[in-house]
């Protein structure tokens, strides 16, 4: 959705005449006192002496002809900046926020570097707040009770991420559906996160964290083992644990390494809100953003058809996408046969329409929208944390090691991850400590009355944030304060309503326990293989936003193989 600065404005017209009969009348009665004096000979038309509202209204026309084009260019810019100003303070109603807006543009500049402090401050303002940048109001609750009402609330308000989202993920994309078009969608795609369909994703997970281990090792070396940011190579991971878990082989290590470079483009247009008309105009980061994905969609697209042309053979599902097309393809023959006229056909587990290639590579593309700035702050955060905490790491290595038989090289599965318990209590807090979703934007698609004395306008967008439940002192004691160990022996783990890293609601996040699982699979094997050591600079618990959560020095490490 391209962002319009869209002011409606009520004309307001200038009255210049006293009405027309008003006018006769009065110029009637002074003709005829002066016949009445003078004789119908001699009848005076002098200029009869008009009511001072008159003679003040018929000089306004020529005051306004005598404007020139800055003059008219000025007074509608000025009317615009009230007109806006008043609409702030109308919708900005009782709740907290700045008193005025920065005229038209609001905190358009802060948006640009957004800082993290910033967030804590509006969240610690009240339970509701606002800003308004450009025409679009923005109203932020960081109340758990409020953000579960707003995710739980599709007749309100709808998921928009951004004002761009639509334009880079796609229209048509599921995520943006509602109501039975997105549940019936929702239930095709949650088959593809069952155990058993998991269970096929992780040796090829295997083999990508091998794959990379190596490279963080070697890229170390070719650093002469100083230390360098390893941000960037951790997005990179994470983008090939993703392609290769969606499109297993179809998709080539050329074209995984390309997503990850230019993606990084995709996640900078999405911005809270943009430049309007930004999209059209080339080089900015929206126009650069949309040829990023729509890239993306031609390549996962062919994929699809690749998959599709394997899969005809029988061959075993191995990959995401190759689970998805099976279920295609078992629905299109239960479909047939009962055309057919045969009564003892066994249902399928999953019976879904076919999907074009383009409507795979699409909803593909959100999975990957999904986990890829989220995955690659958690697995930042993750490998610097462990870094600075030794006993932790140390305790995690034991366990995963136990878990082994004692074999540091012993493949893991699902039995194995899940049996972590320490590991996944890591994994857990992390995910609390450092949340990779801090808010997710709605859009209020009719007024909402979030609370009994504030409604949110409709049109406006509305942010439930996740970060301050997650950071509660009642629910979680010392909440900035690493601790895995609250998940095992403290009550953390009955808090269920504060935990909201994954969402709520019916758009509730899809792969909420596939996520925790790989993480697991990856931090364990990490643990094996290799020693890392982490070098803290002033910068390394400042926190970067973009998108989500990062260092802001993008996590200086050194990476050596493990003995």
């Amino acid at each position: 959705m391209v962002a319009r600065l869209c002011i409606k404005q009520e004309a307001t017209s200038l009255q210049f005449h006293r009405p027309l009969p008003n006018v006769i009348a009065t110029m009637e009665s002074s003709i005829t006192v002066a016949s009445m004096s003078a004789g119908l000979d001699d009848v005076s038309f002098s200029q009869p002496n008009l009511p001072q509202s008159w003679h003040s209204q018929i000089t306004l026309p020529a005051i306004v002809e005598g404007w020139s084009t800055w003059q008219y260019a000025v007074t509608f810019i000025l009317g615009v900046i009230v007109y806006d100003q008043v609409m702030y303070i109308k919708r900005k109603g009782s709740i907290a926020g700045p008193a005025f807006k920065i005229p038209l543009m609001g905190p358009f500049l802060q948006a640009l570097d957004p800082k993290f402090d910033s967030y804590l401050a509006q969240w610690a303002s009240g339970p509701l707040s606002c800003v308004s940048v450009f025409h679009k109001f923005v109203v932020l609750t960081s109340d758990r009770d409020l953000a579960h009402k707003v995710f739980k609330s599709p007749a309100y308000a709808e998921p928009c991420l951004v004002p761009v989202a639509k334009d880079i993920i796609g229209h048509k994309a599921w995520v943006f559906l509602q109501g039975r078009d997105h549940a019936e969608y929702r239930r095709g795609l949650a088959p593809l996160f069952t155990n058993k369909a998991m269970a096929t994703y992780l040796p090829v997970q295997e083999k990508v964290l091998a794959d990379y281990f190596d490279k963080f090792v070697a890229a170390s070396e070719a650093n002469k083992n100083k230390s360098m940011p390893f941000m960037t190579l951790f997005r990179e991971i994470n983008c090939a644990l993703s392609c290769r878990t969606f499109f297993g082989d179809y998709i080539s290590q050329d074209a995984i390494k390309k997503i990850s470079d230019d993606y990084y483009l995709a996640t900078a247009a999405l911005e809270l809100v943009n430049v309007p008309l930004s999209i059209y105009i080339p080089g900015t980061k929206v126009w650069r953003g949309k040829r990023v994905a729509d890239a993306v969609h031609v390549e996962f697209a062919k994929c699809a058809a690749a998959c599709k042309a394997k899969m005809a053979t029988g061959a075993k599902p191995t990959c995401t996408v190759d689970h998805w097309v099976r279920h295609m393809m078992e629905s299109k023959q239960y479909r047939e046969k009962i055309a057919a006229g045969e009564t003892d056909v066994e249902r399928p587990s999953n019976l879904i329409r076919e999907f074009t290639n383009e409507e795979i590579g699409e909803t593909l593309f959100t999975f990957l929208f999904a986990s890829q700035d989220a995955s690659s702050s958690a697995t930042t955060w993750l490998f610097q944390i462990l870094a600075q905490r030794p006993d932790v790491l140390d305790k995690l290595r034991q366990e995963n090691l136990d878990a082994r038989g004692g074999d540091k090289n012993k493949p893991f599965d699902q039995p194995m991850l899940e049996s972590l318990t320490y590991t996944n209590a890591v994994v857990k807090e992390l995910l609390r400590h450092r949340p990779p979703v801090i808010f997710v934007p709605y859009l209020a698609t009719k007024d909402f009355p979030v609370t009994s004395d504030y409604t949110v306008p409709k049109g406006s967008m509305i942010i439930p944030s996740c970060y301050p439940a997650l950071h509660d002192p009642e629910v979680y004691p010392e909440p900035d304060v690493f601790d895995p160990d609250r998940w095992i022996t403290g009550d953390a783990e009955s808090k269920t309503k504060n935990w909201l890293v994954f969402g709520a609601g019916p758009h509730d996040c899809l792969a909420r326990r596939y996520v925790p699982l790989s993480m697991a699979g990856m931090i364990g094997k990490a643990a094996m293989e290799l020693d890392w050591k982490h070098y803290e600079t002033e910068l390394s618990e400042e926190i970067k936003v973009f998108a989500t959560l990062f260092p802001m020095d993008g996590c200086p490490l050194v990476f050596t193989k493990r003995a």
